[in-house]
Parts: C-alpha cells; structure tokens; sequence
C-alpha cells in the first residue's frame, strides 16, 4: 500500500512538472487614454497631436485592437457636417488624427509583441504588420509607452495611462 501511494505521488508530480508552463496574463489588455505624444524627426520634436493630445488605446481579452488618437485642439468645421469640411478644414483634421484597429499578439510574458493593422483612417497602414522591431509598448504599472519607428526613421512616442 506504501508502495503504491508513493508511486502514485511520483507519477502525479512528474505528470505536473511535464505540463507546459502558465503564460503570464496579457499586460496590454484593457483600455488607455493618451497623456503626451511627440515626434521625433531631423533631430527636432514635434507634437503630431498637438499640445492637447488626447487619445484611446483598447486591447481586448480576445486579441483585438483600436487606437484612436487625435489633437484635442483641432477647430470644429465650419459648416458642422463630417463630409463637408474645406480642403483646408480636411487637410487639418487628416493631419492632427488618426484611427486603425486590427489583432494584437503577446509574448510567453505577457508582452507585446506585434500586430496587424485590419483598417484604418491612413489607407496605407492597411495589411501592415508590425513586429517589436518597429513598435514597442512598455507597460510599467499603471503606464504604458508606445515607441514606433515610421519607415522614414522618425520616431513617435506617446504615454498612455490606464482607464479606470
């Protein structure tokens, strides 16, 4: 009998120690609003969504996401429709936005590690996939810091602070 509940206590902790490792929980998932962005170009740092930048970045459980940043200070249209905007009026609002969602992946941590643009308001981002080579998200705490590398070598860095 001795015998027996040993071997059986041997067995089940092997059949544990086999069993693959846990992943970490998902350290982007959840909703985040934009506190800062900047753009870094030519040695020079702009701020691409003004000094009101505000924005949303949701990662969901099932991987999927939404990013939606914009200047908080571009002038409402003077004609109040969505599609009648001036040239000038468009140009401003497509210049000081931008939306895009897609799915996301994460590491055996936890960790970001890339995603694929499903649609977005600058047609060209479509289909792209980027890989923590051009885009890193850090979260440290309550904060995460988006670093992406545009392909024309600037690089665009904004601060997000978890929803609450």
């Amino acid at each position: 009998m001795l015998v027996a509940g040993l071997l059986a206590l041997s067995l089940s902790a092997t059949a544990r120690d086999s069993e693959p490792k846990a992943r970490t929980a998902n350290q982007v998932a959840g909703t985040w609003r934009m506190v800062s962005a900047t753009l870094e170009t030519n040695g020079g740092v702009e701020h691409p969504y003004g000094e009101n930048p505000q924005g949303m970045l949701v990662f969901t459980s099932d991987m999927h996401f939404v990013e939606v940043l914009t200047d908080g200070d571009t002038p409402r249209f003077t004609s109040g429709a969505r599609g009648g905007g001036s040239d000038e009026e468009n140009r401003r609002a497509m210049a000081s936005s931008i939306g895009f969602f897609g799915t996301y992946s994460v590491d055996e941590q936890g960790q970001f590690a890339g995603n694929r643009v499903e649609g977005a308001t600058f047609p060209n981002w479509v289909g792209g996939v980027r890989t923590t080579k051009e885009l890193q998200l850090r979260v440290d705490g309550e904060r995460m810091h988006e670093t992406f590398t545009r392909p024309d070598g600037g690089r665009f860095r904004a601060e997000f602070v978890r929803a609450r």
